[in-house]
């Protein structure tokens, strides 16, 4: 019999490709398990899905189940050994667990870099001349934004530092050289992949002390969250801008609306939240800021990309033994 595959959540752009990869290879099965509770006894001895050999994991589908923590990972029958997470991001699961069971985790990294990085520098370009304060006002009956010629400023000559030179980061860099801007960034270690002319500090409040704009690009984890605190802010530049499209709690976000309240940051550009789906309301009555309601990755290609990456990690451990993004801790 061919190994059972259980999918979490639907195909919504990669049903043709999911045959092409898995087809003949698999017995993909689609969860029907309509709770936690329901799906926990499906994984149980006799249940429908106790032999499952690997997971496709859609986060909508944790409405459902909940998140793939500690607990979740401890009720997969002994059968399972891949967790495929459609997404860069990985907070939501219990990726140490897993890995004391034997279950290897992979993500989607590459898959995101495009529609991420482009998300980024809307949101730099927004921040900087404060489109979304202009248009507020066009969509109110208005026409002039009292008060954008003074705040707004021009890319060019600018000092733009990337925390984070990941796929995203490096995506980043190449999309905001055109613009004229000084790049620099931070990272663990130096990418041999950034571009010559975008400058490694290794120091990060060096860093932070130079930047006119800070675009975040680091994943969250115990070690991240609030990374970016009421220090990290005080040692930027007065009237600096944050960007941040990787997670809402790697900046600490009661720190930087005060920073906002008393001019020290100039603006943000938000694509994440600490709280998602809410939104502070101190940051929706700012009129000078940029905020999206974590659309980062939400277009049809990325999508797709995603969907066919976490299945092919699946193929790949089907036929391999071990999937392509197989996440760090798990290695």
């Amino acid at each position: 019999m061919a190994p059972k595959v259980l999918l979490m959540g639907e195909l919504y752009w990669a049903g043709k490709d999911a045959e092409q990869l898995l087809g003949g290879i698999a017995d993909v099965v689609s969860m029907e398990s309509s709770s936690r509770e329901e799906l926990f006894k499906d994984f149980a001895s006799g249940g429908r899905y106790s032999d499952v050999v690997a997971i496709y994991h859609e986060h909508l589908s944790d409405k459902i189940t909940g998140h793939p923590d500690t607990d979740f990972m401890n009720a997969l029958p002994s059968s399972c050994k891949w967790f495929a997470h459609k997404g860069a991001g990985y907070d939501s699961v219990d990726v140490h667990t897993a890995k004391s069971r034997g279950i290897g985790v992979s993500n989607t990294p590459g898959a995101v870099d495009e529609a991420t990085a482009t998300t980024a520098v809307f949101l730099l370009i927004a921040t900087m001349r404060r489109f979304s304060q202009c248009e507020a006002v066009l969509r109110a009956g208005g026409f002039v934004a009292k008060g954008v010629e003074e705040s707004a400023r021009d890319l060019s000559g600018k000092t733009v530092g990337i925390l984070g030179m990941g796929g995203i980061g490096l995506q980043m860099a190449n999309y905001i050289r055109p613009f004229g801007c000084n790049l620099v960034y931070h990272n663990r270690k130096p990418n041999a992949l950034a571009p010559p002319d975008v400058k490694y500090i290794a120091d990060l409040y060096d860093m932070l002390g130079q930047v006119d704009v800070l675009m975040v690009s680091i994943p969250l984890s115990e070690k991240t969250r609030g990374f970016i605190g009421e220090k990290e802010i005080r040692a930027m530049k007065k009237g600096s801008i944050i960007v941040n499209t990787a997670r809402g709690p790697v900046i600490d976000e009661e720190a930087m609306i005060k920073a906002l309240q008393d001019g020290h940051l100039g603006s943000v550009g938000l694509d994440v939240f600490v709280k998602e789906p809410e939104v502070d309301q101190r940051l929706r009555d700012m009129p000078h800021v940029t905020l999206l309601p974590h659309v980062g990755t939400e277009n049809q290609d990325a999508r797709r990309k995603m969907e066919v990456t976490a299945l092919t990690n699946i193929k790949e451990y089907l036929t391999n033994g071990v999937g392509p993004n197989l996440v760090p801790e798990c290695k």
